[in-house]
């Protein structure tokens, strides 16, 4: 069934579990994450950026939005498990008004860039033309630094828990992501993974809203081996344990955003399944290995958030 992403949210909230927030890029994704959920019994939160919509539109973002409603609410309506569309780090106001208009469950509306006033009153009026179709919105305090997809920053600025109780007061946004130390990417630390949990602490205390993990993929080294083996270089690449995540989940994060891990996995099996099987022209068949990779890590992160059996 599709859903607003804060009904999703809200009871992970008050229930003190995560939901894995999973990025798509083409069919095979999707139904890898619906197929996950099913099986797991876990809600789920599918995500397309802003490079998602203009490459499924082939260059139009209002069709890629469509397109992405039309294909996920054609899944959604065919399971019981919880399913929401949400637009990522959305800066360009075209994607979120194309994602708005086509019917997403929610809008992230990034405006992290700009200083606390200007994201501020940007946010707010996001929020109320999206609130006003019936759609929840995220926003981002502090930034991250790395590069993933079309969001870039070369340092990090961790967020100001008073500000952030201001800014949720302010704009009415639904769920939050406050910077506390990941990076976008697969490079996200040089050393021992460090987040600073008291600062998460006190957003938490302060807004009393869900709150969001940007820039939490693990780094798989299971599909890093798979996929060097076969040709692949991610060397130095290194993302935030489980063990920290459940961590995360603990001090108040409600949504876990994934897209480098299935990236990933999904090109570890692709590269494995073209290497072995060389006479193969069946495009459909090349992604068989590349969909059970990514089913693989979004099973695990859904147990490791304590998503699963929640929907």
């Amino acid at each position: 069934m599709y859903v607003n992403t804060k009904v999703i949210l809200e009871k992970a909230h008050k229930e003190g579990f995560g939901v894995a927030a999973l990025n798509i890029n083409n069919l095979e994704f999707l139904q890898a994450i619906i197929e996950s959920g099913v099986e797991k019994k876990s809600p789920v939160i599918i995500q397309t950026s802003q490079g998602a919509l203009k490459y499924a539109g082939d260059g139009d973002v209002f069709r890629g939005a469509r397109l992405f409603v039309k294909m996920t609410r054609e899944f959604a309506d065919s399971v019981d498990i919880p399913v929401a569309l949400h637009l990522d780090h959305g800066s360009k106001l075209d994607n979120i008004m194309a994602c708005i208009q086509a019917g997403y469950s929610s809008v992230m509306i990034d405006a992290s860039h700009h200083n606390f006033e200007e994201n501020m009153a940007i946010t707010k009026k996001i929020v109320e033309i999206a609130h006003n179709a019936n759609i929840s919105v995220e926003a981002e305090l502090g930034q991250l630094a790395g590069i993933e997809d079309d969001v870039q920053a070369e340092h990090s600025v961790l967020v100001d828990p008073m500000e952030a109780k201001q800014f949720v007061e302010t704009t009415g946004v639904d769920f939050l992501a406050p910077a506390i130390g990941t990076s976008h990417g697969a490079f996200k630390f040089k050393g021992e993974a460090k987040l600073d949990f008291d600062r998460l602490a006190k957003v938490k205390e302060l807004t009393g809203i869900p709150l969001v993990l940007h820039g939490a993929s693990s780094v798989v080294p299971k599909f890093v081996e798979i996929a060097e083996s076969y040709g692949a270089d991610f060397g130095g690449s290194k993302g935030v344990p489980a063990d920290v995540l459940k961590q995360c989940v603990q001090g108040g994060i409600s949504k876990v955003n994934t897209d480098t891990d299935l990236r990933m996995a999904f090109v570890a099996g692709l590269r494995e399944y073209l290497t072995k099987n060389p006479k193969e022209f069946d495009p459909r068949n090349y992604f068989k290995t590349a969909k059970e990779y990514v089913k693989e890590v979004i099973e695990d992160r859904m147990e490791v958030l304590g998503s699963v059996g929640k929907a």
